[in-house]
């Protein structure tokens, strides 16, 4: 491509003339103050902050002004940032906003890494000359994760154009009365998009700010931060973990531009507080008893001696896992998941491995032009992955401006030419799903049926593809296949949510049938794959092993298997061992409980459903004797022998290795910081113990080191656990760490993938399901997941188990009409809710949720009404 020649203030440079001045001048480092613009979600010129001078030519003394992010680079384009007018307009501008900004920085939760902040000192503005009465709002209340205090709002815009043209929500909105602005709920109300925690970072000032935080607040500069990776799904966003006096006290996005990008969903965002739950374990429990480490980890010894059996987990590391695996002997090691799920899992894997069709990155999933969904309720199973399928279904109206050479990143201007025409996304599930409103055509069926759907779109893009093909199908059949032929970047998306192998043959078969498409499946939990990987056998397996111990990682076995077969299974062994972070009926039931480290707590690897490695570390070091799974069962002493043995075993898996630098990086013989250098009282906080300041932790598995010393420079992504930059305390200082503004990292982004698609292609599956027939009297019950409650470690922390459904049971309204408001399902009496789409002879029940926790769904099952 070739680059035009811009002079900023009188110096030349090379930008690309597919952006505006404002993203040119941020990408070649250049300070230039901005409010509305955000690199994910374009220019609309609203706050007119980053206003520069324009000049016609070289002789040209006057220029106007213009604003940055409005302004098309062009070549031979001249302009200041630097220029007097400019500079007083800008400070104008910040003088404005602040007529009716209240003077609360030191009390305010923004305050330290406020965007409004460092744009009011980089303007030049430091004396308030106004002074009359200021506007004022009332706060709403917005739910237990995200507070609301409107009187530090500048009218950016930035939240609504967030919230409702990226996000898709509904329920924020701008209000105006005259000459007010106010931004919120049109009444007081939980916000009820699963990406509202985004504001927290999207806003500016301190309009929205964590309201987790809140709860055990810490200035940020006195923040101890770590790169980590989101435990609560298989999509292994990049998040900052970040600890005061041993607390973790809040989790913000990490920069990754394949991955997450610039947002996370709530769940990711305000699950981590289980770390600081009542429910942790931090003891080890020997009989019942309270034991310390030494004789907890002598009994360990003994009974991983004897006749013994290891149960992993997929939400343990890598790590830990293959520590279990190396401790009991790799026939003796079982996978932790049942055997249904494994063997979609291990299928899922397969089709990856030896199929042509290449899994894509999140960010790739934004530019597909077309995409169909086949079982996936994709918000509540693959949060993340569900913002950029949003984005995907702007990439064919986009081509629209494009032709009119409306540049894309022209934001109102692009979504006016578009209107309300959409992409090509095809959505079949059995229910609802909050990307319906997003799609072209939502179809609603039983999993058979889904299933039957995808093989009939595959046999329309190829005939050596098998089908039954009914008239019922052919239309919205050939409306999917003609829509995936005609794009340019096709994306399937298929998973193992409805427990139905014949959903993820068909996806891989209509992926396999169309040469290019993309196949993205989701994983149930963050190193599903990454056990998966390990090819150990399913937890039914290991219900018919003869041992007489059982030793249980990271896994509440009652959420896997019914409890009365977890039970008989339990009872069978003379000792069961468990570690793991959080207490639960597993650990009831054990001899030996050991006290794992959390996420935060822990440095290890996590493999996601893209099949890329990543790496977390410690944000905190946790309190003795909790440590990481893999130190507890193994000799190992630090993290890089651990890796360097599991190479050796498991030579697919030795590229995670590589997922981050090893323990000896250093940059020009300095580790990377955990802390700011602005981080303060390291010997207050310490001073009821000892006066004198101690040494800081040393870190042996990895280059970080707990302290504010360290190297100043940008070290590789998988090491960055902050963004700062000077002059730029708030998350945009990403923007200096890019090797293109909303581009990859200049180290790179993180992670590396270990999954590649084969060259040739296997042949189709040919097992077509039945129709879906229903049943007199029984109900098939088919899993319906939800963002807050079917994740088993998120619901422990406080906020999100306040959004958690309770139980139910949902039926079509004309089903539902024989029961009244509730009904006997299991033995139990639970409420009954209609959902209209609702196929006849399905059953939705929330998974995860108690009574339902276990069940190997879908299963038929009556029901009836109380007695």
């Amino acid at each position: 491509m070739k680059m035009a020649t811009v002079y900023v203030d009188g110096r030349a440079y090379e930008m690309d003339p597919k952006q505006n001045l404002l993203h040119a001048c941020l990408q070649l480092r250049m300070d230039l103050p901005y409010f509305c613009w955000h690199p994910a979600m374009g220019s609309v010129g609203a706050c007119r902050q980053c206003a520069v001078k324009q000049f016609k030519d070289e002789s040209d003394q006057h220029g106007r002004i213009v604003m940055a992010c409005m302004t098309p680079v062009a070549e031979g384009a001249r302009i200041s940032i630097r220029d007097p007018e400019a500079v007083e307009f800008r400070q104008a501008i910040i003088e404005g906003l602040m007529l009716n900004h209240p003077h609360d920085c030191p009390v305010c939760d923004e305050g330290g890494e406020c965007h409004l902040q460092d744009m009011t000192v980089m303007t030049g503005h430091d004396y308030r000359r106004y002074t009359f009465e200021k506007r004022t709002f009332r706060n709403q209340y917005l739910g237990p994760l995200v507070n609301h205090e409107m009187n530090r709002c500048i009218q950016c815009y930035r939240c609504v154009r967030f919230y409702r043209e990226y996000a898709g929500g509904n329920d924020l909105n701008s209000f105006s009365l005259r000459n007010q602005v106010f931004f919120g709920r049109d009444r007081d109300g939980v916000l009820e998009n699963e990406f509202a925690g985004n504001l927290v970072e999207v806003c500016p000032t301190g309009v929205f700010t964590d309201a987790t935080l809140k709860r055990h607040y810490t200035r940020k500069w006195d923040l101890q931060m770590a790169p980590s990776v989101c435990v609560h799904c298989g999509l292994g966003c990049n998040i900052t973990a970040a600890e005061r006096y041993g607390m973790l006290r809040r989790l913000v996005n990490r920069y990754n531009g394949e991955v997450n990008g610039y947002f996370l969903c709530d769940r990711g965002r305000f699950g981590y507080e289980f770390v600081n739950s009542e429910r942790r374990v931090r003891q080890p429990v020997l009989r019942g008893k309270p034991a310390s480490a030494e004789p907890a980890l002598e009994h360990l010894r003994e009974l991983a001696g004897g006749s013994v059996i290891g149960i992993g987990s997929p939400r343990a590391s890598l790590e830990s896992n293959f520590a279990l695996r190396s401790l009991v002997g790799a026939e003796r090691f079982y996978a932790g998941v049942p055997g249904a799920q494994s063997r979609l899992l291990k299928q899922m894997v397969d089709v990856l491995r030896n199929g042509p069709a290449r899994t894509p990155s999140l960010r790739e999933i934004e530019h597909c032009d077309a995409v169909l969904i086949l079982g996936e309720d994709v918000t509540n199973t693959a949060p993340r992955m569900a913002l950029s399928l949003r984005q995907s279904v702007r990439q064919q109206p986009a081509e629209i401006a494009e032709r009119m050479r409306v540049p894309l990143w022209m934001d109102h201007p692009v979504r006016e030419i578009a209107q309300d025409q959409k992409g090509p996304l095809f959505i079949a599930t059995p229910s609802p799903t909050r990307l319906d409103d997003a799609a072209a055509r939502s179809h609603r069926a039983a999993p058979d049926d889904v299933a039957r759907l995808g093989f009939a779109v595959s046999h329309l893009l190829d005939q050596g593809a098998p089908a039954d093909l009914p008239d019922a199908l052919r239309g919205p059949a050939e409306e999917i296949a003609q829509a995936l032929k005609s794009a340019k970047r096709p994306l399937i998306v298929s998973g193992p949510s409805l427990g139905s192998a014949a959903i993820i043959q068909a996806a891989a078969n209509v992926a396999w049938a169309l040469p290019g498409a993309a196949l993205a499946f989701t994983a149930p939990e963050s190193n599903s794959i990454g056990l998966s990987l390990m090819e150990a056998p399913a937890l039914d397996a290991a219900l018919a092993a003869e041992a007489d111990t059982a030793i249980i990682l990271e896994n509440d076995l009652y959420r896997r298997l019914p409890a009365a077969v977890v039970d008989e299974f339990l009872a069978r062994f003379r000792h069961v061992a468990v570690l793991d972070c959080v207490e639960s009926a597993t650990t009831a039931k054990a001899e030996l409980v050991l006290p794992a480290a959390a996420f935060a707590e822990a440095d290890g690897s996590l493999v996601n459903s893209e099949g890329r490695a990543q790496r977390f570390f410690q944000a905190l070091l946790p309190t003795a004797p909790i440590q990481e799974s893999w130190r507890w069962l193994g000799e190992w002493e630090t993290l890089d022998e651990i890796l360097g043995a599991m190479a050796s075993a498991l030579p697919h898996l030795a590229t995670a290795a590589s997922a981050a630098p090893g323990a000896s990086f250093r940059m020009d013989g300095a580790k990377v910081p955990r802390s700011p250098h602005r981080y303060s009282g390291r010997t207050a906080m310490l001073a009821q113990i000892d006066v004198h300041e101690p040494k800081p932790p040393e870190d042996r598995d990895s280059p970080l080191s707990f302290s504010m010393e360290g190297t100043p420079d940008q070290p590789p992504s998988a090491l960055q656990p902050f963004f700062w930059t000077p002059g730029w305390n708030s998350i945009q200082a990403v923007n200096k760490f890019q090797e293109e503004i909303a581009g990859p990292l200049r180290q790179g982004d993180a992670g590396v993938r270990i999954l590649e698609p084969g060259s040739q292609r296997p042949p189709f599956f040919d097992q077509i399901p039945p129709p879906f027939q229903a049943r007199d009297g029984e109900w098939l019950l088919t899993p319906l997941y939800h963002i807050f409650g079917s994740e088993e470690l998120s619901r422990l922390a406080p906020g999100i188990a306040q959004l958690s459904p309770q139980p139910y049971v949902a039926l079509n309204p004309e089903e539902a009409g024989q029961f009244g408001g509730e009904v006997d399902l299991l033995g139990q009496r639970i409420s009954l809710v209609r959902i209209a789409d609702l196929p006849r002879g399905l059953a939705g029940v929330p998974v995860g949720i108690p009574p339902f926790a276990g069940l190997d769904l879908p299963m038929w099952s009556r029901i009836s009404r109380p007695s």
